[in-house]
């Protein structure tokens, strides 16, 4: 079966999670979304990525189940390295990718979602880091991740309580960009990635690694990224265009070179 099937519109590439009956991230799933990213991002014709799970819910956590195949701390420790990598892949991609959720995002699948550059969410999901519940602790990033969105105060509390959060605390705490109606995050969220898939693939790509240079929080380093690539990008074909668009006051013609 096929876990994670990937599609094309346009210039978008949706990535849907389909592992019933609550999406769980499994091993073979997460190595499944690795091998989509590398074809997409080999893929000149994509310029964002949408990511949105098949049924009831976007992804209710890791693979319960799988965890009982493991024997000793050094299994746990790889299968926790290999969603880190995979994860922060995601948050270090190219093109800006795009969580579009829905039912819920607990465990492993809000830690996806977190990884996601933006976050679309109808306002009938769920969120949370529930794994106290299990005596357990995140493992795909989310100790880290989570504080960095929302604070250290409410991740603690989200955390020690293992209690879920309605979408509209979301929304307030910084978790999800967006809230739409019950329903309507893939409709949305397909909306918002075309609307940045106008945008210039090169000087997207320059402003996604700049992003991951102020996530890691390094100024300096982030300062000289930042200069560099308004250097590199200035010299584009496509900033040449934006800039004789703008005296000419017509829309844009990227060719992302």
């Amino acid at each position: 079966m096929t876990l994670v099937k990937c599609t094309y519109e346009d210039r978008v590439a949706v990535l849907t999670l389909h592992h019933p009956p609550a999406n769980a991230l499994s091993s073979a799933m997460i190595n499944e979304l690795d091998k989509q990213l590398h074809d997409i991002e080999e893929a000149s014709s994509v310029k964002v990525v949408v990511i949105h799970g098949e049924g009831r819910f976007f992804s209710a956590g890791a693979d319960i189940k799988e965890f009982t195949q493991y024997t000793d701390s050094e299994n746990f420790k790889g299968l926790s390295r290999r969603g880190q990598d995979v994860f922060n892949r995601i948050e270090n991609f190219s093109k800006p990718v795009i969580a579009a959720m829905h039912g819920a995002a607990l465990g492993g699948g809000l830690e996806l979602a977190m990884a996601c550059h933006l976050r679309v969410a109808d306002k009938a999901t769920k969120f949370g880091l529930p794994e106290l519940n299990l005596g357990l602790i995140p493992g795909f990033a989310g100790t880290q991740r989570l504080p960095r969105l929302v604070g250290v105060p409410k991740a603690t509390e989200m955390m020690l309580t293992s209690e879920p959060i309605h979408a509209e605390a979301a929304l307030k705490w910084g978790l999800v960009n967006y809230l739409v109606a019950e329903g309507e995050h893939l409709h949305e969220a397909m909306a918002l990635a075309h609307k940045i898939a106008e945008k210039s693939a090169v000087s997207m790509a320059h402003l996604l690694a700049c992003l991951s240079d102020a996530r890691e929080g390094e100024y300096s380093r982030g300062m000289e990224r930042e200069a560099m690539s308004f250097g590199e990008v200035f010299v584009s074909y496509d900033a040449k265009e934006g800039i004789k668009a703008f005296i000419e006051k017509r829309k844009p013609i990227f060719k992302d070179k």
